[in-house]
């Protein structure tokens, strides 16, 4: 089992989707991913009942885990 970093991890409430402005380029919403993090390297999103670790890694890649 990974080892968690010691830091503080918050977590997140995503906004409702009408507070999300939509592209003009894309169908979907589109949030950047600074605005998420608010400069964390991890938050925990709650979705339903379940809740889920976006990880921003050292290679400059997002991971989403359960």
């Amino acid at each position: 089992m990974p080892t968690l970093s010691p830091s503080p991890v918050r977590v997140l409430h995503v906004p409702q989707r009408n507070s999300i402005a939509p592209t003009a380029t894309a169908s979907a919403p589109e949030v950047d991913s600074d605005r998420l993090l608010q400069g964390q390297r991890e938050i925990l999103i709650r979705h339903g009942n379940e809740c889920y670790r976006l990880r921003h890694t050292r290679n400059d890649k997002l991971i989403l885990t359960k």
